[in-house]
C-alpha cells in the first residue's frame, strides 16, 4: 500500500485581516451593486429584466446615482451573482438574500467579481483580442509578485514580469507565427505598457489593488484573493484518482468505483480546478444524459458545491428526469435530514426515482443488488409497485423490469414482472 503525498495548503499571508473584516471590505466594494439589485427586486416585484433606459433613470433618481453608475452597478451585480439571468429575465441571486448575514457568500461574490476584472474594465478597442487574452492569462503571475512583495511594486518591474510571462506562454504553446501575421496574433513589446495599465486599472476597479505614482499595491482583499487561488491550486493537486483534467462525465465515471469519502475528495479537487458556474453547468449536462448512475453521481458532486449551486438546481425542477434529484438536493440544502428528505417527493416522483436508480443498478451493479432494490420502493407490495411503475412513464421501465425478472429467484414473481414489462412494451393495460 502506498501513501499519497499531498502538497500542504498555503497559509494566509501574514497580517491578513479577519474574515469578517475582509467581508466588510467586499461589501463596501459592492455597495452600489447591492443597492441596485435590491431596488430592482422591489421595483419589479423580485423579478426583473436588465434595466432599460427608463428603469436606469428611475434607479438613478431613487438611489442618488448617475445612469452610468447604475449600468456599472448592474453589471457588477450580475458578475458577483447578486442577480442571476434566466433567459431574458433576471432574478435576485442567493447571494443577495444572504448578503447581510453570510460573510462567506459576500466573499465568494467578491471573488467572482475579482475573476471578472477584465469584463468590469473593458480592454482598449484598438488592441488585438489575442493580445488581450495573453495579458489576462499572464496577470496571475503579476499578482503573485505583488503578494510576495508585501508592499508597493514599481510599474516597470511589473512590466518586465508581464513581458517575460507572455513570452513563456508563447513558448509553451510552441507558437510559430506565419509570415506577416505576428502583429495580428501577439502584442508587440511596445504595446505591453498600455495593456499593463489596463490590467492594473481593472484590478483596481474591483478593489484588488491600489495605484500610486508609478507603483501598485495589493489591497487586503487582493492579497487574500491571491492566497485563495493558491489554495485552490493545492487542493486540485491532491486529486487521488487523477481526474482533475477530465470532463465531468469522465470524472464521474472514475468516481463510480470509489467509496463516498474518496469520491467527495475527488469532486472537491475537480471543482477547485474550475469556475463554479462552468462546473455546475457541466455536472447538470451530464445529469441530463441517459446514464442514470452518472445522474445520481452528478448530484452527489453538486452536494459538495453547496449553496452556489442552489439557483441552477432549483432551475431544473421543471425537468422530469432531474426533478426528484433536485428536490432531494434542495431538501438537504435547506436543512432536512438525509433520511427524511425523500418525504418531499410525491409517490409518482419517488417511483420515477426508484426506476432511475434501478436502471443505474441494472447497468452497473450486480443482480443481487437489483433484487434488494425492491425493498426500497414506497409501495408496500410488488403488484402495487408494478402498477405504479407502468403508470410513471420512465423511458427505462421495460429494461429495468426485464433485468429484475431475470435476476429474481422467485419464479412466480419473476413471471409477474416479465408480464408487466411486456405490457409496458406493447402499451397494454
Amino acid at each position: 500500500m502506498t501513501t499519497r503525498r499531498t502538497r500542504p495548503a498555503p497559509r494566509p499571508p501574514e497580517g491578513t485581516p479577519p474574515r469578517a473584516e475582509l467581508a466588510g471590505q467586499a461589501r463596501a466594494v459592492l455597495a452600489d451593486a447591492v443597492r441596485i439589485a435590491r431596488w430592482a427586486a422591489v421595483e419589479r416585484n423580485a423579478e426583473t429584466a436588465p434595466p432599460d433606459v427608463d428603469a436606469g433613470e428611475r434607479a438613478a433618481a431613487a438611489l442618488g446615482l448617475t445612469p452610468a453608475q447604475v449600468r456599472a452597478g448592474w453589471d457588477r451585480a450580475r458578475l458577483a451573482g447578486l442577480v442571476e439571468l434566466h433567459g431574458d429575465t433576471a432574478r435576485p441571486g442567493w447571494r443577495l438574500h444572504a448578503w447581510d448575514r453570510d460573510d462567506s457568500a459576500v466573499l465568494r461574490g467578491w471573488v467572482a467579481l475579482f475573476d471578472a476584472w477584465s469584463l468590469v474594465h473593458p480592454a482598449p478597442r484598438d488592441v488585438v483580442p489575442g493580445a488581450v487574452a495573453e495579458v489576462v492569462e499572464a496577470v496571475p503571475q503579476v499578482l503573485s509578485l505583488l503578494q510576495l512583495s508585501a508592499g508597493p511594486v514599481p510599474v516597470p518591474t511589473l512590466l518586465d514580469l508581464l513581458g517575460q510571462r507572455v513570452e513563456e506562454l508563447r513558448e509553451e504553446r510552441c507558437e510559430v507565427p506565419a509570415p506577416g501575421t505576428a502583429v495580428e496574433t501577439a502584442p508587440a513589446a511596445e504595446g505591453l505598457p498600455a495593456l499593463l495599465d489596463w490590467a492594473l486599472e481593472g484590478l483596481a476597479a474591483v478593489g484588488a489593488l491600489t495605484l500610486g505614482t508609478g507603483q501598485a499595491t495589493l489591497t487586503p482583499l487582493g492579497n487574500w484573493a491571491v492566497w485563495v487561488k493558491l489554495e485552490q491550486i493545492c487542493v486540485a493537486a491532491q486529486s487521488p484518482a487523477g481526474n482533475i483534467e477530465q470532463s465531468a462525465e469522465d470524472m464521474l465515471r472514475g468516481c463510480a468505483r470509489l467509496t463516498p469519502g474518496p469520491a467527495r475528495d475527488e469532486y472537491r479537487a475537480w471543482l477547485a480546478a474550475r469556475t463554479l458556474s462552468s462546473a455546475v453547468g457541466e455536472l447538470l449536462a451530464v445529469a441530463r444524459g441517459e446514464d442514470a448512475l452518472l445522474r445520481g453521481l452528478a448530484f452527489e458532486a453538486l452536494r459538495v458545491v453547496g449553496a452556489p449551486a442552489e439557483p441552477e438546481v432549483r432551475a431544473v425542477l421543471a425537468e422530469p428526469s432531474l426533478r426528484p434529484y433536485a428536490l432531494l438536493w434542495l431538501a438537504e440544502y435547506e436543512g432536512a435530514d438525509p433520511d427524511d428528505a425523500p418525504e418531499v417527493l410525491t409517490r409518482e416522483e419517488a417511483t420515477w426515482l426508484w426506476v432511475d436508480t434501478a436502471a443505474a443498478v441494472a447497468d452497473h451493479g450486480e443482480s443481487a443488488l437489483l433484487v434488494r432494490h425492491l425493498d426500497s420502493a414506497v409501495q408496500g407490495t410488488v403488484p402495487a409497485l408494478l402498477d405504479a411503475v407502468r403508470a410513471v412513464g420512465h423511458p427505462r421501465t421495460v429494461q429495468v423490469l426485464v433485468a429484475l425478472a431475470a435476476a429474481h429467484p422467485d419464479p412466480a414473481l419473476a413471471k409477474a414482472v416479465r408480464r408487466a414489462a411486456f405490457q409496458v412494451h406493447t402499451g397494454g393495460a
